[in-house]
């Protein structure tokens, strides 16, 4: 399945609780890889930077606090679901992102129609994905060595 999703969303980029800029945000969902989305930030003169996560936490975190790690969704005020909190990190730096609401979950909505929640594993090809990865990087160990 090569159907996706795409949308552009504008997004906060939270420096400090002085600064921010705002930044335009790519999401894309696509059939062939059931369980992710991927948003791709513009930050002013860096290359974009992806980041892929489960749409499942993007689903959950529109409407509570959610995610282990280095992804953590949640409202701005857990009392009005009109902003969302986007915070990214690696090691000990992070990245803090506002995002209105209404267009993250109407690119979730596009995202169910393609794949409903819950029926991702039947078009996941897990076996597939897994022997392309193991032979990619098979491939890149051998050229390397």
């Amino acid at each position: 399945m090569r159907e996706s999703v795409q949308a552009e969303v504008m997004m906060s980029f939270l420096v400090s609780e002085e600064l921010s800029f705002r930044i335009p945000v790519e999401l894309r969902y696509e059939g062939n890889d059931p369980y992710a989305v991927r948003l791709t930030f513009h930050l002013p003169g860096d290359a974009p930077v992806t980041w892929t996560f489960g749409r499942e936490l993007l689903i959950d975190g529109v409407g509570r606090p959610c995610g282990e790690g280095d992804v953590h969704i949640a409202p701005a005020d857990p009392e009005v679901l009109g902003e969302v909190l986007i915070r990214l990190q690696v090691g000990s730096d992070q990245a803090l992102f506002r995002s209105s609401a209404p267009p993250l979950v109407a690119f979730l909505d596009r995202t169910d129609r393609l794949v409903p929640l819950g029926q991702e594993g039947a078009l996941a090809d897990f076996d597939a994905h897994l022997d392309e990865a193991l032979d990619r990087i098979l491939a890149e160990e051998q050229s390397a060595g």
